[in-house]
């Protein structure tokens, strides 16, 4: 099962936001992010959140149309997104996307971006999408690969430690088992030089990044 989440951040690219979510994907609104479900017309099935930030007669109409509500208090030990994310795996699902996860506050943005990183989240899929950027966490021993179009960048970005045994295939910069040092700028912006490339680790943590060439 799939998840979308929309969190309080900025919500870039609203029209191809449309084109992302299923008919059968589970919505999740975090908090603040169901000011974005307003805008798009998209009833959330959940919201979830200490509930400071939503309107309250937005808030009445969504109970009253069904949406579950689960409210926490302000001073919690989790943000809105993490406690949206624990839901989502909670109810099974296996991929989730995370629309509205980045914004103006650094704080907010940089702990959500390390949220896929957590334990509790190593056997799910988590996608953060912003606009034509899309940000994975790759975990070693594994692969990813890439899906997009020629001139496409892809960033990589080591998280803790440096990331070992890093080989990239199907980019402008390729790698053979080597090492991407923590704090480096080395995996910065490659190029798919096809339309799928793949990156391998066998050891670390890579946030990968995903910059999709402007639609024609």
């Amino acid at each position: 099962m799939r998840a979308i989440i929309f969190a309080n951040g900025v919500l870039n690219n609203i029209r191809d936001v449309r084109d992302i979510i299923l008919h059968d994907d589970l919505i999740i609104a975090a908090d603040g992010g169901t000011a974005h479900c307003l805008a798009l017309g998209i009833k959330p099935s959940i919201v979830v959140g200490d509930l400071d930030s939503l309107n309250p007669d937005y808030l009445k109409s969504l109970q009253t149309s069904g949406t579950e509500i689960i409210s926490y208090p302000a001073n919690k030990d989790q943000t809105d997104l993490e406690l949206a994310l624990q839901k989502a795996v909670e109810l099974g699902c296996d991929e989730i996307l995370v629309l509205g996860a980045l914004g103006a506050r650094w704080d907010m943005t940089i702990a959500n971006l390390l949220l896929p990183a957590l334990s509790d989240f190593s056997k799910v899929t988590i996608r953060l999408i912003d606009g034509h950027q899309e940000i994975f966490l790759l975990r070693g021993e594994g692969e990813l690969t890439f899906k997009g179009k020629k001139g496409d960048m892809v960033s990589l970005v080591p998280l803790g430690k440096d990331a070992e045994g890093v080989t990239l295939r199907g980019l402008e910069y390729p790698l053979k088992d080597d090492v991407l040092k923590l704090g480096a700028t080395l995996g910065i912006s490659n190029v798919l030089i096809n339309d799928t490339a793949t990156v391998y680790l066998k050891k670390g943590l890579l946030l990968c990044i995903h910059i999709r060439k402007d639609k024609d």
